[in-house]
């Protein structure tokens, strides 16, 4: 019996000690769960970039690298007082990445650049070029107290968590006020596509109107998806490296004749001397395609300026943009095409060459030769001269980018 009471005692004892123990555990999950709840309301968007920005920079030792580790949950956190008003009704749930300095002010001037930023997640390739891009955009940067240069991306969400966290590496070093903003490609796609959907059978690489090659057209519609609000965008590919400050690009707007609605180089390839072969056939002595200075051989996208207030007011411009005027333009030219905007641009620029300005050739220098060894090797180096400073190098085609 003596045991048995033993017994009794020292379970007694356990149970106790197990409920007290019990009671300790609750205590400390209602601590944290209070902390997190009460505490969350006193943090902002802002102080948490800044916490990981000084994290980074005592402990990333190769700023030349983005930190892949970041969690992109973090970017999320964006709230809707962040988000520079001229970019959030573009794409429906465009999303604030964060800015240097705070969100931009009203009294800001803002200088507005866009990328495509689509399927980067599963390109080494394209996050490379997205590297080189970024990293010599920031070396050079330079704005003015009081100025904010606005980063556009439309992007899936697969590239938009990448691109985020990859974003957070490259901006560290920028002495420039910047907001990031991303767009949701598949929405943007839903309002481009009754706009454009005319125009792809003429300009697209597949046969009659594809849903998902809308959003190539973006540059050709952007005054119709972008607020009223916001008047002026460059447009930008991924594969550019910056030798000068992206300011200065901004600036050549001022240059735009009367009448010009967007800034764009000549195409530097005999691309276009080959697309309108037709055209230039039944048309001995036309200059459609014949290299520069007295031909037309053409536009490349790589980097456009884009007057949104101008193609909004242009009477002519949207007239071109209505489907049987297309039509008419690529019969007349017996054009078919497979680059986009490019290849539209590139057309109704043979009809009126006083819609763009022509950027030099500096901004955009192309490094592309794969038509030098295709066909037009005798002609080549009269499209792909380029006198004068080199602004932008342009990778086309997976060219190799020169160092500096």
């Amino acid at each position: 019996m003596g045991i048995l009471r033993l017994a009794a005692r020292i379970m007694g004892r356990i149970s106790t000690f197990r409920s007290y123990q019990f009671v300790l555990l609750l205590a400390a999950a209602l601590a944290v769960v209070a902390f997190y709840y009460f505490g969350s309301e006193k943090q902002n968007f802002s102080s948490t970039t800044k916490r990981i920005k000084q994290t980074q920079a005592s402990h990333n030792t190769n700023r030349n690298d983005a930190d892949l580790t970041v969690d992109t949950r973090l970017s999320q956190m964006a709230g809707s007082e962040e988000q520079g008003g001229e970019g959030r009704d573009a794409g429906g749930e465009s999303e604030a990445f964060g800015s240097k300095r705070g969100a931009s002010e009203a009294t800001d001037q803002q200088y507005h650049a866009l990328m495509m930023f689509t399927k980067v997640d599963k390109s080494r390739s394209l996050q490379d070029k997205f590297r080189v891009a970024m990293l010599s955009m920031v070396k050079h940067g330079r704005f003015l107290e009081g100025e904010v240069l606005v980063l556009h991306f439309v992007s899936d969400q697969a590239s938009q968590e990448l691109g985020e966290r990859m974003l957070r590496g490259f901006l560290l070093d920028a002495t420039f006020k910047y907001e990031v903003l991303f767009h949701d490609v598949v929405e943007l796609t839903q309002k481009l596509f009754p706009i454009v959907e005319a125009m792809q059978k003429h300009f697209s690489a597949g046969s009659g109107a594809y849903y998902s090659d809308a959003i190539f057209f973006l540059s050709v519609a952007m005054h119709h998806i972008m607020p009223e609000s916001l008047m002026r965008i460059v447009q930008l590919d991924l594969d550019l490296k910056y030798r000068t400050n992206i300011r200065d690009l901004f600036q050549e707007f001022d240059r735009f004749p009367p009448g010009a609605v967007i800034g764009i180089t000549r195409e530097m390839q005999p691309v276009y001397r080959h697309t309108f072969w037709q055209y230039r056939k039944e048309n001995a002595q036309t200059r459609v395609g014949e290299p520069p200075p007295d031909g037309l051989p053409g536009f490349n996208s790589g980097v456009m300026l884009l007057d949104l207030g101008a193609m909004r007011a242009s009477a002519l411009y949207n007239q071109l943009l209505e489907p049987s005027n297309v039509a008419k333009l690529a019969d007349q030219y017996r054009f078919r095409g497979h680059l986009g905007d490019q290849d539209f641009f590139t057309m109704i620029g043979m009809e009126h060459p006083e819609l763009f300005y022509s950027l030099a050739c500096g901004w955009n220098r192309q490094l592309c030769t794969w038509w030098r060894d295709h066909g037009y090797g005798d002609v080549f180096q009269l499209y792909y001269r380029c006198k004068g400073p080199v602004y932008i190098y342009h990778g086309n085609c997976n060219s190799p980018i020169p160092d500096d």
